[in-house]
């Protein structure tokens, strides 16, 4: 099982952190090591001063396939979790800044609690599907799926011409604005439309 993360797929994200504004999909990949299930806690790590949530929509993919067209796309995801792409955001910005891979700013052990539950696509409209974030209890958080640069079904074709996608992985597929640091003692809770998938603090 892989997790294939997405970025700067929210205009307003890409703004907020003055970003250029991509023409394709931008791809990046989390090790297996990165998954927090079960609500389990955050434990904030010492390489870093500076982990950002990051709100998303994970799609789990359902059936082998690359090379897959936008046509075909929506055979081959089944279900919509939610995650948090953690980010240590000075990692990031120190390897940025000398031209450097950004793996373990993204990578590293816990950065991709997921929640549980997993919802049918079938409920959906998959173009205004709303989510959100709340940290303590106060809204950081909103986005709604029509206000991605790429859908679902790009993101499937276009992720499926680099990699073979295969039953069980995952995909992250891009965080709106209101990206922010955490600290410990943080309870932070994740919800598709009214329904609450993902509750964990930060210890």
């Amino acid at each position: 099982m892989r997790i294939f993360a997405i970025g700067r797929n929210y205009a307003e994200h890409i703004k907020e952190l003055n970003n250029e504004r991509p023409d394709e999909p931008v791809i990046f990949t989390k090790p297996d090591t990165a998954i927090l299930r079960n609500n389990a806690p955050f434990y904030y790590p010492e390489f870093s001063q500076d982990i950002h949530y990051e709100v998303e929509l994970v799609l789990r993919i359902c059936k082998e396939g690359k090379n897959v067209e936008p046509k075909f796309a929506s055979k081959y995801y089944d279900a919509i979790g939610i995650g948090i792409d953690f980010t240590a955001r000075d990692l990031q910005q120190k390897a940025k800044e000398k031209g450097l891979p950004w793996d373990i700013a993204k990578g590293f052990n816990g950065s991709a609690p997921i929640s549980d539950t997993f919802l049918p696509v079938g409920n959906f409209d998959l173009n205004n599907i709303n989510f959100r974030l709340t940290i303590d209890g106060e809204l950081k958080q909103q986005g709604n799926t029509s206000l991605m640069l790429f859908n679902f079904d790009f993101i499937i074709s276009y992720v499926s011409k680099f990699f073979t996608l295969r039953t069980g992985d995952l995909i992250f597929t891009g965080t709106p604005k209101g990206v922010g640091p955490v600290k410990v003692g943080n309870v932070l809770s994740a919800y598709i439309e009214n329904e609450k998938l993902l509750e964990f603090s930060i210890k």
